[in-house]
């Protein structure tokens, strides 16, 4: 199969997006608008001055910008800008189903209420499936810098919103903050009926992803691909179909693996896991989820038409919609391979 061929077909196949941060999705020009609008001053001249910040050297140097980009949210209608913004693009890059990270920690430490940042939030998810007809979701995050009591601050504090998020998970800086530290937050979470996952494995070691299953109860792991490091939790992972979201640019821009033909993806896949594709945070990262799938098949030779369909069909599997809307996911994924007269699976 083509080089241009596997990429249409990658644009143009139903997926789902599992693992992406809404802060995330903030691009320069809507930063310096939104500063604008707030009456606020960045610490960059423009826009090119801020892209050219976009040098990480790791995790953390990341999480400084990001957090300084964040400032410029204050009120419901950035929120809803933010999440509209992304959530037209994913619709236009076949993305049928959303589950959206949010940081209302970032948000409260500067005094905005948690009633804006998810009204504006679910607003546009709303407004999205509506339109486009794209089920977007909600998945509230704890900052694992910060203590466990300030995670069950902050889960209080949205509980009368509970109808609009789906879950927790848990973000930000990993090194030295183990998932243990969260479990009675978690604990929390699960009795009162929410989703639970969790980043573990991108920077932090192995044993933060056992830690993310054991201490935490999660359902999916984000990221995850340092599980490669011991045998045993790779064949734990495929047998019990933990799913890893996982975020390739994001990977490389984070010097996770220094060049996207070095990624794992191939080898997470070989090994049976129910691996995803996602963009992480794309407006930092080099690009949307369509941008991830392309670069890294164009990357990794060995990946073709099989491994597309494998990967979509586990986005699927592996989000927290309906088992209707899932089957309907995939029957949409079947009809697009057989009319391209290509093998599924």
């Amino acid at each position: 199969m083509s080089s241009e061929r596997i990429a249409a077909l990658l644009r143009r196949m139903p997926k789902a997006e599992l693992h992406i941060h809404i802060e995330g999705s903030l691009e320069p020009e809507t930063m310096f608008r939104l500063a604008e609008r707030n009456h606020l001053r960045l610490p960059w001249s423009n826009v090119d001055a801020l892209r050219a910040a976009y040098d990480f050297a790791d995790l953390q140097s990341f999480l400084d910008l990001y957090y300084a980009g964040a400032a410029v949210l204050r009120k419901e209608e950035d929120f809803f800008d933010l999440a509209w913004a992304y959530l037209e693009r994913a619709a236009a890059e076949q993305v049928v189903h959303a589950e959206i990270f949010f940081d209302p920690q970032t948000h409260s430490a500067r005094g905005v209420p948690i009633e804006a940042v998810v009204g504006g939030l679910e607003h546009a998810c709303r407004r999205a499936h509506a339109e486009f007809g794209l089920s977007a979701r909600l998945i509230l995050c704890f900052l694992r810098h910060l203590s466990e009591e300030e995670a069950f601050a902050t889960l209080g504090q949205a509980l009368p919103h509970r109808r609009h998020f789906i879950g927790v998970g848990l973000d930000s800086a990993e090194r030295g903050n183990p998932p243990a530290k969260f479990a009675r937050v978690f604990a929390r979470a699960r009795e009162l009926g929410l989703h639970v996952v969790a980043h573990a494995g991108e920077e932090g070691p192995p044993a933060y992803i056992s830690g993310a299953l054991d201490a935490l109860g999660v359902e999916r792991i984000d990221h995850g691909v340092r599980c490669v490091e011991e045998p045993a939790l790779v064949e734990r992972l495929a047998r019990e179909r933990v799913p890893l979201t996982v975020c390739p640019l994001s990977n490389v821009k984070l010097r996770v693996f220094p060049t996207l033909a070095q990624h794992n993806l191939p080898a997470l896949l070989d090994a049976g896991i129910v691996a995803t594709v996602n963009s992480d945070d794309p407006a930092y990262f080099g690009g949307y989820i369509n941008r991830n799938f392309v670069d890294t098949f164009a990357a990794l030779p060995q990946l073709g038409a099989p491994h597309a369909y494998r990967l979509a069909r586990n986005s699927f599997e592996a989000s927290f919609a309906p088992a209707a809307d899932k089957s309907r996911w995939i029957a949409q994924l079947d009809a697009l391979f057989a009319a391209e007269g290509l093998r599924a699976g």
